[in-house]
């Protein structure tokens, strides 16, 4: 063999090469590329669905939490009217009075306080819940189909940045 027939270039199978990569091309993106493109859109259209309903859980319990605060308020006002009153009726049923309505207004507050923590509890939990039902349909879902290491390393940068927004907002 001489060397000049090892380096040469056929032309014609470059030709046929490039028609059938073309060929390839055009079947993989009829057949592969759009229904694809349609599964992982739908995907995260349901995703943003589910975050947009946490939202709205964590705006409730915001508010749950604001409307207990005005009953704290209300509590501290009613207290310091009963302080008032005790104070005026006289010296020696002063301490009885005041003392029955720190107790009361104690009460209140600890009462308010456990009902606060509690909504603040619930919200918590029920947005931990959701992550979970989000991560577990995700993760069934990307483990049905399979991934190039790009897209499963960039998916799962997105899936965390997106964790620490929704942390960072608390």
């Amino acid at each position: 063999m001489q060397t000049s027939e090892i380096i040469s270039v056929n032309i014609w199978q470059i030709v046929v090469s490039l028609l059938n990569l073309l060929i390839l091309f055009l079947i993989i993106k009829k057949f592969l590329f759009k229904p694809v493109s349609n599964v992982i859109r739908s995907r995260g259209e349901k995703v943003d669905a589910q975050y947009a309903d946490a939202e709205r859980a964590l705006s409730s319990a915001k508010e749950s939490e604001r409307e207990l605060t005005e009953k704290l308020n209300i509590a501290h006002i009613t207290a310091d009217e009963i302080v008032k009153e005790a104070t005026a009726q006289g010296e020696r049923r002063k301490d009885n009075i005041v003392g029955e309505a720190r107790a009361e207004a104690d009460a209140i507050i600890r009462q308010a306080r456990i009902a606060a923590e509690l909504e603040k509890k619930k919200a918590q939990e029920e947005i931990k819940t959701q992550i979970v039902e989000v991560s577990s349909a995700l993760t069934e879902k990307l483990i049905e189909r399979e991934m190039k290491v790009e897209d499963h390393h960039r998916l799962i940068d997105s899936f965390i940045s997106e964790m620490e927004e929704v942390n960072d907002d608390r």
